[in-house]
C-alpha cells in the first residue's frame, strides 16, 4: 500500500477511535447520573473504551511510530470535534447557600 495513503488512514482511524472514546465518555456521563449503579457503568465503560482504543492503536501502528503518532493526532482532533458537537456543559443557576448569622 502507498505510504502516504497508510499515513492518512492512520489519521482517519485515530479520529474514529477518538470519536468512539470521547463520544462513549459523553454518553456514559449522561447515563451515569440516572442509573442505579453509576460506579459499574463508569468502570465498565472505561474498560471497554480503553480496550477498543489501545487495540486500535496497536493494530494501526504496525510497529511504525509515524503511524502511531498520526493516529494519536487524530485521537486528539476527535476530542475537540466531540466537545464541539456535544456542546458546552450545562450551567445550573445554583446560588450558594446563605451562611447562618451568628448569635449575639
Amino acid at each position: 500500500m502507498n505510504e502516504k495513503l497508510t499515513l492518512v488512514l492512520a489519521l482517519v482511524t485515530g479520529i474514529l477511535l477518538g470519536t468512539i472514546f470521547f463520544g462513549g465518555l459523553w454518553w456514559t456521563v449522561r447515563k451515569g447520573v440516572s442509573t442505579k449503579q453509576p460506579a459499574f457503568l463508569f468502570f465498565s465503560s472505561l474498560l471497554l473504551r480503553m480496550s477498543i482504543v489501545l487495540t486500535g492503536f496497536y493494530v494501526v501502528s504496525g510497529g511504525h511510530w509515524e503511524r502511531l503518532l498520526l493516529c494519536l493526532l487524530g485521537f486528539v482532533i476527535a476530542r475537540f470535534l466531540v466537545t464541539r458537537f456535544t456542546g458546552p456543559p450545562v450551567k445550573h443557576n445554583i446560588s450558594p447557600a446563605k451562611e447562618a448569622g451568628h448569635a449575639s
